[in-house]
């Protein structure tokens, strides 16, 4: 079986994608990285973001969405989109998913349950395990997307960036999540490479569906090892915080934000890294890069400092994985 490793920066190759950086963890900061990357959010516009479980402790607080809703133009009558899941929970069915909302404080604008009356199959090009990709049906009532992701850990993806977001996010909650997720009578039989493969296919049938009216905000901020989907089960956040980045590209912006896990200290990373190695995570960027979903090299622009180009490096000491770039 093959195991795909991290590879560093300098051993990369292609092009590379702008990413930009701010360490203001505030609905600030979320508006100062979006307006960066919002050109294309025209029209009747999804955001998709992961709402949580019932009193999840680590999600993006509804308070921040909800400020960064009201002061954002192409925003203002936009709705927040999720599907089911494929688990057996408080979001398995419409109804308690919605209720699940209301506890997690999800009121303040239309959420809409894209599976909530069916499916619709989007192509998957240039894939090796699908075809299509089965979505809830009102995924093609949106003319663009707006990604709001959590950046942290995931139980089986290793980490869960803008690319589980999507793909394990937009798929409806029986027969798409059971493509990802299902083999050979097992609903959890899929596993390393071939699930992040799978994830990564079923959010190619998304962007592909959007073209260029996507774009893609990562908040690092609460990492636990856990997703959002353990809720209060999720494990301790240990992982320092980092701050928001945005970018256009999907695989250029969730490589930025594994870097700058790896640039972190041995003491500060230990615990998301063993995680995304053990679950084979990496795999995720690099099938990304391989069936033409963007760039693995990027050049990362500090919104801080007059927009200097920065660099993921070797912290010395603390949260500090930067470098200027003379």
């Amino acid at each position: 079986m093959t195991v795909t490793k991290y590879v560093p920066y300098d051993e990369r190759t292609g092009n590379e994608s702008i990413v930009y950086f701010t360490r203001d963890l505030s609905p600030a900061g979320i508006r100062k990285a979006y307006e960066k990357v919002n050109a294309n959010i025209c029209g009747k516009t999804a955001i998709k973001l992961h709402t949580g479980e019932k009193n999840g402790p680590n999600i993006i607080p509804s308070s921040w969405v909800k400020e960064v809703m009201e002061n954002e133009p192409s925003l203002k009558d936009a709705s927040i989109v999720e599907t089911n899941t494929f688990y057996v929970g408080d979001r398995y069915t419409t109804d308690l998913h919605r209720e699940t909302l209301k506890v997690n404080g999800w009121t303040f604008c239309p959420v809409d349950i894209m599976d909530e009356d069916g499916t619709v199959d989007l192509p998957v090009k240039g894939g090796k395990w699908f075809d299509h990709m089965t979505h809830g049906s009102h995924m093609t009532d949106y003319d663009s997307m707006f990604v709001l992701t959590h950046f942290k850990g995931h139980t089986m993806g290793g980490f869960g960036g803008a690319n589980k977001n999507i793909g394990i996010g937009c798929a409806d909650g029986r027969i798409g999540k059971g493509m990802i997720h299902a083999k050979d009578g097992n609903d959890w039989g899929v596993v390393q490479e071939e699930l992040m493969e799978k994830i990564t296919e079923s959010t190619k049938a998304t962007i592909d569906f959007f073209g260029d009216n996507i774009t893609y905000v990562n908040v690092m901020r609460n990492m636990s090892v856990s997703c959002d989907c353990e809720g209060t089960a999720a494990q301790p956040v240990v992982t320092p915080n980092v701050g928001i980045l945005a970018s256009t590209d999907i695989c250029a912006i969730d490589t930025a934000c594994v870097d700058l896990v790896y640039a972190m200290t041995e003491k500060d990373h230990h615990d998301l890294v063993e995680r995304i190695e053990t679950r084979h995570g990496y795999r995720q960027l690099t099938y990304m890069h391989e069936i033409g979903m963007g760039n693995s090299r990027y050049i990362l622009i500090d919104l801080d400092n007059d927009e200097v180009r920065i660099t993921p490096a070797k912290a010395v000491e603390g949260v500090k994985p930067f470098k200027l770039v003379k």
